[in-house]
């Protein structure tokens, strides 16, 4: 009973939490074209997103990035109307785990990450696991538990962050993005962070605070987008750079210089 109220709940805030903030804009739109020709299958694209949800991640996570999906290439036979194909595998609320194009992210601020070393045959592997699951539901009662932080500084102990991603349904249908992912590369035994058995049992962690979510994390249902960013396993690609960027040939403003004019009645030197 109560977890059927929950998820009533849940489902009354999608429309309410999913709808863009007025004013956002990126710092950085991504170049569509380079990225098309840099990403590839296997691929993660973190997503700043710009939502009332995406906020209340941001805040629980410390990161820039809300959303995360995963590139499977033009294989899914999903296309745009104009003929664009959906290369991405997420999971959204309102549409659980769907496709999308690239061109769905045109105005926020992406990072790529792809993981190091995965053999073919696991990256293969990793994207079947996310097409089998198209269709799944996404877990409404995350957004019950999300929704209750949407304050202008929500009470939460930095130590309690992250668990208050996990407090979902744990239903096997029912997931959000980052812990399909997760999942995904975990079916493969592919790491995202670091393995510590112990408190000291690896000083590269430095913080105390950061070996213990570290320790924490057991399950994909505790891993956010963040950790694809931070992870070591994990190369950080800038379709900008690997497209073949000449700072020679950057423009730093007008191609002559602008004769500025001095206000009148500026004596003249």
């Amino acid at each position: 009973m109560v977890s059927s109220i929950l998820a009533g709940i849940g489902r009354g805030l999608v429309g309410f939490l999913t709808r863009p903030i007025k004013g956002y804009a990126p710092a950085f739109p991504p170049d569509l074209d380079a990225l098309s020709r840099v990403i590839q299958p296997g691929d993660v694209l973190l997503v700043e997103g710009n939502t009332r949800i995406a906020v209340a991640i941001k805040y629980l996570t410390q990161s820039t990035w809300s959303h995360a999906a995963l590139c499977v290439g033009d294989r899914l036979g999903v296309r745009e109307a104009d003929g664009e194909p959906h290369v991405l595998v997420e999971a959204t609320a309102e549409a659980g785990v769907t496709t999308a194009p690239l061109t769905k992210y045109r105005d926020m601020h992406v990072r790529l990450c792809r993981p190091v070393a995965l053999t073919p045959a696991d990256r293969e592997a990793v994207i079947r696991f996310m097409v089998e699951r198209i269709g799944y539901g996404y877990d409404v009662r995350n957004i019950v538990d999300l929704a209750r932080y949407l304050l202008p500084t929500p009470p939460v102990p930095v130590r309690l962050r992250r668990r208050m991603l996990a407090l979902g349904s744990g239903e096997p249908t029912r997931t959000i993005c980052s812990t399909l992912i997760a999942q995904a590369f975990q079916s493969v035994r592919y790491p995202i962070l670091p393995r510590v058995k112990h408190w000291d049992d690896d000083r590269r962690v430095k913080s105390a605070y950061g070996r213990a979510e570290v320790l924490h994390i057991r399950h994909h249902s505790l891993y956010t987008p963040r950790d694809f960013d931070i992870s070591p396993y994990f190369a950080i690609v800038k379709p900008t750079i690997e497209t073949g960027f000449d700072y020679k040939r950057f423009l730093w403003g007008e191609d002559r210089p602008v004769e500025l004019h001095p206000p009148a009645g500026t004596p003249q030197a």
